[in-house]
């Protein structure tokens, strides 16, 4: 197929852009393989470059006289949550227009997708497909304290025995051909004692094949591993490979915790009998029977903050019926309760949902981003999402397909707003500690962009799998490679961040909670105000580092005149 076979008019003159920031705009409306143009040729005007993959719905408002259309209005609700609306004057290119977009950006072939075809114009100084593999990841996760001698204790589960040298963890590559799960990469990392013929049986115990693999490791020597729940088949209730390995994991501590974030009567769970020493605790993040529901939950949110019309009490009443506040508690309640059992406990802790693809990384992702200061930094919150969420196999494809503004019925069941959710509880995270980020909301919000369409491929396919298929890693660039170009950096980071070692333990209290308006609200209500309070931000700590240098330099004159004072004295 070739793209020149969708757009039946290219380039059309006099078209009006409206949108609710702007004065209306009359210019050239251009349509390219990949992208929708329009610009009006003048100076300070506004101008729209928009990929045909943020296009989530196309409406058309025809006009008609007599019953004959006269041109009409084509509104784009964008997965950017803009709404941006088309004015044409003739019928033909109205038509045409309007059947070239729906086609354009519903295109189901991913090699038809721009990343595939955009090429930087900048030198990659990073391969950003090779930056967070996981061999240095499992290093990272390892090293340190969790590898080094703790209080003494040289035998405790994953501690280095400085005797042998080893480590009580292994990279296994017995799903290297996608064969034993075909959502989990090449590499992973498991107990040292467990075999892979161990690893083969528990993943047909667990829906998927996700088997139990380290996410994180605490300072304190406790792991936190991640799973999908086990499948429901009638006659088998146990797995000892399964067991096996979370026995292994259990290691000298009296218990063990597995959290269940699906909720309670809706998922299987391990039996009592078979895991005696592992406590079951259920964390639902909510009432979620599919991935859908929580953007079912996010469109209600979105349709409230673009109703500018309603009263404060409507609003405030459709924010509450949305439940996406209420998904964000519980998913910061979660992963507290993990985190807690981590650091105070001190005992290992399995997360699982159903699959293993949702709710599961949202909890083993915030549990480091409270515990884990390096997950607090621009490089730790990239490498995180790679690790806990690309390599993990979250199916992001599928899940941003469509976004908010797709009515319901016309969404499939496997759509949803899963990342969207992590992100708002960073968020939270952020407006708690705001000095302990070393990245600015600027990185969210391009992160939320660019998981639902990009120039780059690191978002792309719903698998490690798919991706080794399409050859993202030769054929596209990584968002990686960019976002670390020091030029491009500079402007992602947070002006007030202060290196904090702690964990930070935030309020999970109903009050604690903030609407995101920079995200939700930016293309309703006017967000010069927070730039420009961000710039003052700036101004004033680049001042202060001013004049602390100035500071240093001052009194070390005023010590070396004190010095020359006292040899004169000496000297007379």
């Amino acid at each position: 197929m070739e793209f020149a076979d969708l757009i039946k008019t290219p380039k059309l003159d006099g078209v009006f852009l409206h949108d609710h920031l702007h004065a209306k705009v009359e210019g050239t409306l251009c349509i390219t393989g990949h992208h929708l143009l329009l610009s009006a040729r003048q100076e300070n005007s506004q101008e729209l470059w928009l990929l045909h993959k943020n296009i989530d719905c196309v409406e058309k408002k025809p006009y008609t006289v007599q019953n004959m259309v006269m041109g009409g209005i084509i509104t784009l609700k964008c997965k950017d949550l803009r709404i941006i609306s088309l004015e044409i004057k003739y019928a033909k290119e109205y038509y045409n227009v309007a059947a070239s977009l729906e086609a354009l950006s519903s295109l189901h072939n991913p090699e038809l997708e721009y990343p595939f075809f955009y090429r930087p114009m900048y030198t990659i100084l990073e391969d950003g497909f090779t930056m967070f593999r996981p061999e240095l990841e499992f290093a990272k996760l390892i090293s340190g304290a969790a590898c080094n001698q703790l209080n003494g204790n040289e035998n405790s589960v994953g501690v280095t025995n400085n005797t042998t040298g080893s480590c009580e963890w292994r990279i296994t590559t017995v799903n290297k051909d996608f064969s034993v799960c075909p959502t989990y990469g090449t590499v992973l990392i498991v107990p040292k004692s467990v075999t892979d013929e161990q690893i083969v049986q528990s993943a047909a115990f667990r829906d998927g094949g996700r088997f139990p693999v380290l996410s994180y490791r605490h300072e304190n020597g406790a792991t936190l591993m991640r799973s999908a729940q086990p499948l429901p088949i009638q006659g088998i209730k146990r797995c000892r490979a399964d067991e096996a390995i979370l026995n292994v994991v259990l290691g000298r501590s009296k218990k063990g915790f597995i959290v269940d974030t699906w909720g309670k009567g809706k998922s299987n769970t391990e039996t009592d009998q078979h895991y005696s020493q592992w406590k079951k605790v259920n964390r639902a993040i909510g009432n979620i029977s599919t991935p859908s529901a929580i953007l079912d939950s996010y469109a209600k949110l979105i349709e409230a903050c673009n109703d500018t019309t309603c009263s404060a009490d409507k609003w405030l009443s459709r924010l509450e019926a949305s439940g996406w506040l209420s998904l964000v508690l519980n998913s910061l309640n979660a992963a507290c309760v993990v985190a807690q059992c981590l650091d105070q406990e001190g005992s290992p802790v399995l997360v699982h949902g159903s699959k293993g693809l949702d709710s599961t990384l949202i909890v083993t992702s915030l549990v480091q981003i409270i515990l884990n200061p390096d997950c607090r930094t621009a490089r730790g919150l990239q490498a995180l999402i790679e690790r806990e969420w690309i390599q993990a196999g979250h199916p992001f494809a599928s899940r941003h397909r469509y976004a908010c503004y797709t009515p319901a019925q016309n969404r499939p069941k496997n759509s949803g707003a899963t990342f969207v959710l992590f992100l708002d509880c960073i968020y939270q995270l952020y407006t708690q500690f705001p000095c302990s980020f070393e990245f600015s909301m600027h990185l969210l919000i391009l992160l939320y962009e660019h998981s639902y369409f990009s120039q780059y491929g690191t978002f792309l396919c719903d698998s490690e799998r798919e991706r080794h298929e399409l050859g993202v890693q030769t054929r596209t660039t990584s968002l990686w490679s960019y976002l670390n170009r020091p030029d491009v950096l500079k402007n992602m980071l947070n002006p007030l961040y202060e290196p904090n070692p702690s964990v930070i333990w935030p309020s999970v209290a109903p009050i604690s909670l903030e609407l995101w308006s920079e995200l939700y609200l930016r293309w309703t209500i006017e967000q010069k105000n927070s730039s420009k309070m961000l710039q003052q931000i700036q101004e004033l700590v680049t001042q202060e580092k001013e004049l602390r240098a100035k500071a240093i330099r001052l009194r070390k004159q005023a010590s070396d005149l004190s010095n020359e004072m006292d040899d004169l004295l000496i000297a007379e």
